[in-house]
């Protein structure tokens, strides 16, 4: 049911559930359902009219200069809190707009609540031998959350560079530099990309380079970067498995670099990335890690050794950068 009411407010009552604590995520399909993810489970909580939904994106993108209509039918954006939006209008929504705000906590979450004891000894392990380390997941399974976890036990005395598209990590260290790439203007001109940031910050002394999301292009660049001195990377990339993360990456430098060999480009990767962490939603609708796997150093194809799986560790690691 519609709560006229509420919609009279600037946001048209969908303030009551961005002020939720209890809220991480902010759901409007179709420009009408209502639906929040609370303690990893989602569920319906009401229904909006399209016109209020529509005149509520445009108040909160106003301040910080993003604009949606027929002409940029999406927008995906950073809010003065950190929360990410990603908004979609006719014609590309074409039930209704559609609008998605996805929130973080402001208290850092630590590793012990991805994983038992023995495997965060593992990750913090590996963290301090400054291996290379992908985190792996689906969409929405805890990549972030758990990238900002591992750098919690790097050394206060590292310079970290994050870049991501929508600058969404909050690293607790004290020294840490945050780029985000940047969409063209109406004229097409001005777009800032992800390849563009790193060849910026290899330019600004990072010790670890942190990449919110390896997605493109500037997979090639980023594994070079991770083989000449910017040991003790963390990066993030969508995939179903450990093996998978790394045949997605080999995919992608596959794509900007059509001319290698499939044994090159393995080897490529195999000598970049030290350590995969795979993390994935419980049944209960938490996150946690359900395996991390070492990285044969020189293989010709892309061959791994588990080191931990559901919640054991199995092996001590054997590469470091240290």
């Amino acid at each position: 049911m519609i709560d006229l009411v509420a919609e009279q407010s600037l946001l048209g009552g969908l303030e009551r559930w961005l002020d939720d604590p209890t809220v991480t995520e902010l759901m409007v399909n179709a420009g009408s359902e209502v639906w929040v993810e609370r303690a990893g489970r989602i569920e319906p909580v009401g229904r909006i009219r399209p016109t209020t939904l529509l005149a509520a994106i445009e108040q909160i993108l106003t301040p910080i200069g993003r604009r949606l209509d027929r002409t940029h039918p999406t927008v995906d954006a950073r809010l003065a809190d950190g929360s990410r939006l990603c908004a979609v209008v006719a014609p590309i929504a074409v039930d209704g707009p559609c609008l998605t705000i996805r929130r973080f906590s402001a208290q850092p979450i630590p590793l012990a609540r991805f994983a038992e004891p023995p495997v965060v000894a593992l990750l913090a392990e590996l963290v301090h031998r400054r291996c290379n380390l992908v985190v792996s997941g689906a969409t929405s399974s805890g990549k972030t959350t758990l990238l900002n976890a591992l750098a919690r036990e790097v050394e206060p005395t590292s310079r970290l560079i994050t870049l991501e598209d929508v600058a969404e990590l909050q690293l607790p260290h004290p020294h840490v530099l945050r780029l985000e790439t940047r969409d063209a203007n109406p004229d097409g001109v001005g777009a800032v990309t992800l390849e563009h940031l790193l060849r910026t910050a290899l330019r600004m002394r990072p010790d670890r380079l942190v990449v919110g999301e390896i997605r493109g292009s500037e997979a090639v660049h980023l594994l070079q970067a991770l083989n000449t001195g910017h040991d003790g990377s963390l990066a993030t990339v969508h995939a179903n498995s450990a093996l998978d993360a790394l045949e997605r990456l080999a995919s992608l430098v596959l794509q900007e670099v059509g001319n290698w060999p499939m044994t090159a480009v393995h080897h490529h990767v195999a000598r970049a990335v030290d350590a995969v962490v795979h993390v994935a939603r419980s049944p209960d609708g938490g996150r946690c890690v359900t395996e991390v796997v070492e990285v044969a150093p020189s293989a010709e194809r892309l061959g791994t050794r588990v080191l931990a799986r559901d919640g054991h560790v199995v092996a001590a690691p054997q590469r470091s950068r240290r």
